[in-house]
């Protein structure tokens, strides 16, 4: 009987990869461009610019100067092209269209040119008590009350116009400021400015009321 030995599989040797082994040039290609991403998040997400904020209130219509804002560096993703850079100069004839608290930052929407505003500064006298909310930066409406005649049924008064921003406030003091009422500084509309100009002219006064936060 013939017996047949069993054949042991050849062996494989291994060999080392060589540098021009395409899996090896891959792996190289592959650790340089982590790195290279890496290196660059880490030095984009410190890296920062400068912008302009708010020294104290920029009020609506009020020019915007060089002496109520400061410099600050914020971060570049959190910056870029939304808020007036601190790079550039100011021009001299921009003024406030949204207001803006002190510390915070200024955005590019809430400036413009002087003479793409459309808002005019009015003074309104008020002749009662002024609400503790009407301050600079303060949205109020504009109400006209008619005086009542003695003929006549008592007129209804009505509203002149709506969400004005409170540029300045000033309330006489003194021996002399006895039954003289605050005055009130409200960037008017042009397109309401007639309107407002004629009840000043008209029998009967113009009340400030204050607009809630929010409404």
């Amino acid at each position: 009987m013939t017996t047949t030995e069993p054949v042991s599989p050849a062996a494989v040797r291994w060999r080392r990869p060589g540098w021009r082994d395409p899996r090896l040039l891959v792996g190289v290609v592959l650790v340089a461009a982590s790195v290279g991403l890496g290196a660059w998040a880490v030095g984009s997400a410190g890296r920062t610019v400068p912008v302009l904020a708010a020294v104290d209130a920029l009020v609506v219509g009020r020019p915007l100067t060089e002496q109520s804002l400061v410099v600050q560096q914020v971060r570049l993703s959190d910056a870029e092209g939304v808020y007036l850079s601190g790079d550039a100069d100011l021009p001299g004839d921009l003024v406030v269209t949204r207001a803006v608290g002190p510390g915070e930052l200024v955005p590019a929407a809430a400036v413009s040119p002087a003479r793409d505003l459309g808002l005019r500064e009015l003074a309104i006298q008020v002749p009662g008590p002024l609400a503790s909310t009407v301050v600079p930066g303060a949205l109020v409406d504009l109400w006209f009350v008619p005086r009542p005649s003695a003929t006549a049924p008592v007129p209804a008064p009505r509203r002149l116009a709506s969400g004005l921003a409170v540029a300045q406030v000033a309330v006489p003091t003194g021996a002399l400021a006895v039954g003289v009422g605050a005055t009130v500084h409200v960037m008017v509309p042009v397109d309401d400015l007639a309107d407002v100009l004629a009840a000043l002219a008209a029998d009967g006064t113009i009340e400030v009321v204050s607009v809630p936060a929010g409404s």
